[in-house]
């Protein structure tokens, strides 16, 4: 079995909900500490064979693929999470406006407020990119046409004599 099905199957295969809080609940702390060593690094690449990359950061090989599976939409070229293997070779190129992006969407405040942040971008930047994410959110209502206004089509009919019968 890959180290991915592992994942999937200890991280969405729960039986219980109680269960499934509490795997959660520890995995967020875990994924939290990985970011914050991440993001306070001097590079925005990761490379490495994913067994000694998941012990640089103090986890085992399916939580690392865990997170390489949160993370993937935010790097460059995603990589293809079914084939990797303890020994597999990791380049994880991250574009770190994609990652905010995608931290905002998956609404993890644990996460896009930490405090490395900062270091990387400025208010303003972080308020741009939030600000790209909540257009994204916005549902714009196209002007209804009245009855007796001239019809858009051009017919210079009324509206309600013409497309709108």
């Amino acid at each position: 079995m890959s180290l991915y099905s592992q994942w999937k199957q200890i991280a969405f295969e729960h039986t219980e909900e109680q269960q499934a809080v509490k795997f959660w609940n520890e995995y967020c702390a875990v994924e939290k500490a990985i970011y914050e060593k991440v993001l306070e690094g001097p590079t925005t690449t990761i490379n490495g064979i994913l067994a000694g990359l998941a012990e640089e950061y103090g986890v085992d090989n399916v939580t690392f693929v865990g997170f390489i599976d949160g993370i993937n939409t935010s790097l460059q070229s995603e990589i293809n999470l079914e084939e990797l293997d303890e020994n597999s070779t990791v380049e994880l190129n991250i574009d770190l406006e994609k990652l905010y992006y995608n931290m905002l969407e998956a609404n993890a405040e644990w996460l896009y407020t930490l405090p490395q942040w900062d270091n990387i971008f400025t208010e303003e930047k972080k308020k741009e990119i939030k600000k790209s994410y909540n257009s994204t959110k916005t549902v714009v209502k196209e002007d209804k046409i009245g009855r007796n206004e001239v019809c858009p089509c051009g017919s210079g009919k009324k509206y309600k004599k013409c497309c709108g019968k």
